[in-house]
C-alpha cells in the first residue's frame, strides 16, 4: 500500500532491507569481478550489519544454508554451475534477513534436473525463516508445488486470484482454463482425449489497450459488454477473485 518511489532515504533503506530479490538469470546477476564472499556480503556492507570476522562467519553460514561450502567464498562466479550460481543469489538475498523475497523466474534459466533442487531449497528456507515469496513463473506445475495462493496475469492485469488448490480445481477465468488445459499429461491416451482450449486471436497492443477487457481479442466467450467495460477483479467465492463479466 505504499509508493516506494516516494519513501524518504531512511525509509527506503529499511524497505530494501526487508524486501530482497532473486533474479532470473544467475549468469547475469552476479558481478564477475567480485568474490562470492563479497557478492553475498554486499547487503551486509550497505546496511552496516556485520564487519570483520563476524561478516566472514555470516558469509560461511549463508553458504552452508544454501548447500554450498565455506571454501567457495573466495572463488568467482564463473567457477560455478548455473544451479550453484543461483544458490549464491539466494544466499545474497537472505543475507540481510528479509521478510519478503521476490523470486523472478528463479529456475527458468536452469537445467530441469537442477530446478527441483532450487525449488526444494526455497520451500525449506521459507519454512525455517518464515519468509514470504512472490514467485513469478510460467511453469504452472512448479507454481502449484510452491504456492499457497496464485494470481494469473495477462498483459499486466490480474485476471484471477485464488488459493492454489481452488485455482487448479475450479478455474473461473477463460484464460486460466486455457493455461491449465495446455499443461501436458505424460500419458498419450489422456492427452489425446483431453479437452483443449487453444488460445487463438491477436495479442492486443499493451501500450494502447482497449477500454474493454484486455483478453477480448482471444477469448472464445466474448460478449458485447466485454467491448464496453473493463471487468474489475471481484470476489466470487471464499478468497477467490476473478475479473470476468461472465462469472
Amino acid at each position: 500500500g505504499k509508493d516506494v518511489h516516494k519513501l524518504s532515504n531512511n525509509d527506503k533503506k529499511d524497505f530494501h532491507k526487508n524486501m530482497q530479490m532473486i533474479f532470473q538469470d544467475p549468469y547475469a546477476s552476479l558481478n564477475p569481478r567480485m568474490t562470492v564472499a563479497d557478492i553475498i556480503a554486499e547487503g551486509l556492507d550497505i546496511h552496516r550489519i556485520k564487519k570483520g570476522e563476524a561478516r566472514k562467519e555470516e558469509v560461511y553460514q549463508l553458504l552452508e544454508t544454501v548447500g554450498l561450502k565455506r571454501e567457495h567464498a573466495n572463488r568467482y562466479a564463473h567457477e560455478f554451475s548455473g544451479g550453484q550460481r543461483q544458490r549464491i543469489g539466494i544466499a545474497r538475498a537472505l543475507a540481510v534477513r528479509p521478510q519478503f523475497i521476490i523470486a523472478d523466474e528463479p529456475i527458468s534459466a536452469l537445467d530441469v534436473s537442477v530446478q527441483a533442487q532450487i525449488v526444494n531449497l526455497l520451500m525449506e528456507l521459507q519454512k525455517k525463516q518464515k519468509l514470504t515469496y512472490i514467485f513469478i513463473s510460467h511453469d504452472l506445475s512448479m507454481v502449484r508445488l510452491i504456492s499457497d495462493r496464485i494470481g494469473v496475469m495477462y498483459l499486466g492485469n490480474m485476471m484471477e486470484l485464488a488459493p492454489s488448490n481452488n485455482l487448479y480445481e475450479n478455474p473461473l477465468h477463460p484464460y486460466t482454463s486455457s493455461l491449465l488445459k495446455a499443461i501436458p499429461v505424460p500419458d498419450p491416451n489422456i492427452e489425446e482425449s483431453k479437452d483443449q482450449m487453444i488460445i487463438s486471436g491477436d495479442l492486443p497492443n499493451p501500450t494502447h489497450p482497449s477500454s474493454g477487457c484486455v483478453y477480448l481479442t482471444r477469448c472464445p466467450y466474448v460478449i458485447e459488454e466485454c467491448y464496453r467495460k473493463k471487468p474489475i477483479l471481484k470476489q466470487v467465492d471464499d478468497q477467490h477473485f476473478v475479473a470476468c463479466h461472465l462469472v
